[in-house]
């Protein structure tokens, strides 16, 4: 990505860069333009979640369902690669959190919330925000690769980090350091 020209692109899609600007503001918003991502499958998840079932308990299954999900758009391991690792991209990526973490404590907010609960909302989907940063971030990507050698052993590990993760996050951070 960082080693391709806007130009290039405008070239390769028969456009001019100035026609291509008039779609797009930046480079950056290529990457993730137009298509749902594994993020809005995970706000849609969290918004439409079972009576009962807590907010972070929707989003972990919907991270655990986009390990397998044969859709790039909502495949968690696509959505990976095309976020990629130059600045430019991560740059997108952390844009892309802040508005899913806006649409997180949207769908959190009820008509008879006072401004005690919209402050509660926001700190529930900041908290389901540091699963998904962890999840996407290269720690985690160098831990899964490290300890798995195949496609289905590395699904699985991911899998088992979500769950170990979520399961932090729902005992609170007094338990995390130990």
């Amino acid at each position: 990505f960082d080693s391709v020209t806007v130009a290039e692109i405008a070239d390769a899609a028969n456009i001019s860069v100035k026609t291509l600007f008039t779609y797009i503001g930046s480079k950056e918003e290529l990457l993730f333009s137009g298509r749902p991502t594994v993020l809005d499958t995970l706000v849609e998840a969290v918004r439409s979640r079972r009576l009962a079932q807590t907010p972070l308990v929707a989003a972990a299954q919907a991270l655990l369902a986009a390990v397998d999900d044969q859709d790039p758009d909502k495949n968690i391991d696509a959505f990976l690669r095309m976020a990629g690792n130059g600045p430019a991209a991560r740059s997108r990526l952390r844009a892309l959190w802040d508005e899913t973490e806006d649409a997180l404590a949207a769908a959190l907010v009820t008509p008879r919330d006072g401004a005690r609960e919209l402050a509660a909302r926001r700190l529930t989907a900041a908290q389901i925000m540091v699963l998904v940063r962890t999840v996407t971030s290269g720690e985690v990507s160098d831990l899964i690769a490290k300890g798995a050698d195949t496609e289905q052993a590395r699904k699985e590990a991911l899998k088992d980090w979500i769950r170990d993760a979520a399961g932090h996050l729902a005992r609170g951070l007094q338990t995390a350091g130990r």
